[in-house]
Parts: structure tokens; sequence; C-alpha cells
């Protein structure tokens, strides 16, 4: 497995996508982000003419970006996951159910409508791949040896393709990063929110069966280990729950007010805290959930007088009035 990297315009900086030959032939794990370097990257470290499969980790930008362009200058079969093909037929939906949540937490339509701005303006939403396959329903996955874990919390179609020793994790596992798990709604029914806080603690579990595999994160040049990465995801929310609890009762937009003080603007970048904010409070609703994953994990010993103080301080608030 061949690790590639291309630097991109976006807050995550440096991406990196892979490279193997399988027996059926080339094939390559995300794409890069959708500009002129990614292109120039992309060309000069994988031989288009030769390429057979891609395989994306999930959709957002930084890791499909350039699937039209490798359709388009390739033979290449694309693999999507099931819920990044249901937000592409749905788009407009989900769209206006989102603006719905929002309004929910206080944000009124002139945040939707200049959100939405904001991500056709960073070119959050490349277009659809002019043909794809899905992963969860393809046999072609486990005749090249290939297998994945359905890993969501980052995103609700966030996958680890586990390829001979190697696991490709896009961003469920990076080094010293806190993954803003992203607020959205549910794409099993549209009628409400994705619970990325109970997600992840599914996931974590998945994680286990990483243990001895040689990561291959979506960022950063390396992850020394899974327990590594999840402890650091922890303590990092643990501490950030502690910024966050005095200001528990109030309404999700006032927290924002309360938290930046009006430092914060883009509302893109606003809504990555909202969903920030969202998922700690899901913690503090039901800290126990995480609890039992890291037991099962055998890590909570690792963070058990933190966790036990944060949790304990939550419980002596009052309850988030949403």
């Amino acid at each position: 497995m061949r690790q590639h990297t291309v630097q991109t315009p976006y807050m995550v900086g440096d991406v990196h996508f892979y490279s193997t030959e399988l027996d059926g032939g080339l094939a390559l794990f995300d794409t890069g982000p959708p500009t002129p370097e990614g292109e120039t990257a992309l060309l000069a470290n994988v031989d288009l003419k030769r390429l057979k499969y891609l395989f994306i980790t999930h959709c957002h930008v930084d890791h499909y970006g350039l699937a039209n362009f490798i359709l388009q200058n390739s033979d290449a079969e694309v693999f999507i996951p099931r819920k990044d093909a249901i937000k592409f037929k749905r788009h407009a939906e989900r769209m206006g159910r989102m603006g719905e949540l929002l309004g929910g937490y206080g944000f009124g339509g002139d945040f939707t409508v200049q959100l939405r701005e904001s991500f056709e303006r960073n070119k959050l939403f490349p277009a659809i791949p002019e043909r794809f396959s899905i992963v969860e329903e393809s046999a072609v996955l486990s005749g090249l040896g290939i297998s994945y874990l359905a890993c969501p919390g980052h995103s609700q179609s966030d996958l680890v393709y586990l390829v001979g020793d190697a696991a490709v994790t896009g961003d469920v596992l990076l080094r010293n990063i806190f993954q803003a798990p992203l607020l959205d709604i549910n794409l099993d029914d549209f009628s409400k929110r994705f619970k990325n806080y109970e997600a992840y603690c599914s996931s974590l579990l998945n994680l286990m069966q990483l243990r001895g595999r040689r990561i291959m994160p979506g960022h950063r040049q390396y992850v020394p280990g899974v327990d590594e990465a999840i402890l650091f995801y922890v303590a990092t929310l643990l501490e950030r729950v502690v910024q966050l609890s005095p200001f528990r009762g109030l309404d999700i937009h006032k927290i924002i007010e309360q938290i930046f003080k009006g430092r914060l603007t883009d509302p893109f970048f606003i809504y990555l805290k909202v969903s920030e904010i969202v998922f700690m409070l899901d913690f503090l609703e039901n800290p126990a959930l995480l609890k039992a994953s890291l037991e099962q994990l055998g890590l909570f010993d690792a963070v058990r007088v933190r966790f036990e103080s944060v949790a304990q301080k939550g419980e002596n608030n009052d309850r988030p009035a949403f």
C-alpha cells in the first residue's frame, strides 16, 4: 500500500490517498481534492490507464473530489458507501431538513441560506460521480480480498477498508485531531437527526479489529496505533466538555455567542462548532455509553479519573433545554 499526499485549500491541510496492486489490478483508495494540485498529484502517482478500482472511504470533498476526473480518464469502477449514495440522490431534501434542524437550535433562515452559500463557495459538494457501485451491495470487494468496517461518527458513511495488514481509515482515525462529528439528518428515515455520539460509541468497538494493522489515515502522516488515537479523542472531548458545561442550559446559538464572543462569523465554521456542541451535549446526557465502549476496549482506566470528574459535573448541571 503506497501513500500519496497532496495539499488542499481546506482547513484540514494535507490529505492522503492510497494505491495498491491487487490480483484484479491496480486499486486506489480515495482521490484527493478536485483542484489542479490534486489532479497533478493523482497523475504523478497513479497510472490511470491501468487503474481498475476506486474505493471511497466517505464522500467529503477532499476524499472523493476527483472521482469524475478518474472516470473521465480511466476505465476504473468507482465504489462509494451506501449512505453517500442516499446523500447524492436526496441532496435537496437533506438540505431542507438540515435547515429545519438548525432552526430548532435557534438559527434563523438567513443563517441556513448563508451556510448553503458557504458550501457552494468552498465547493464542498463536487459533482456526483457519473457512475458508481455501492460498497455494501457489491461482491467485488470480497473477490479482491478486501473487507470493510462501517465506522460512522465523523459522518454517517465512514468506511474503513481492510487490505492485507493495512487499514485505510479515511477520517476515522487521525493523529492528534479531534474529528468534527458532523451534524446531519438521519439518512435512514430523514425524520430526525443522526446521533453521532451513539454511532461513535458503537464504532469504537469495530476499531478493536484494527489493532496490529498498519493504519493508513486520511490526514497526518501516520497513526501510532488505534488505542493512542482513541485516547487522544476522548481526552480532547473531556477537555472541551468542561468548557461547555457552564452554558449547558442555553440554546445552542446562545452557547456559540457566549463561548466565541462574536469571533466566529463564517457560517461553515459555526456549523462545525454546532456539530461539536451537539455531540458533547449527547455525551453529557449519557456518559455511560462511552464508558461502556472504553471498558470493552480496555481503555477506560487510562481516562477514569478525568472521565468520572467530568461526568459528575455534568450530572450536577441543569439539563439542556433542547
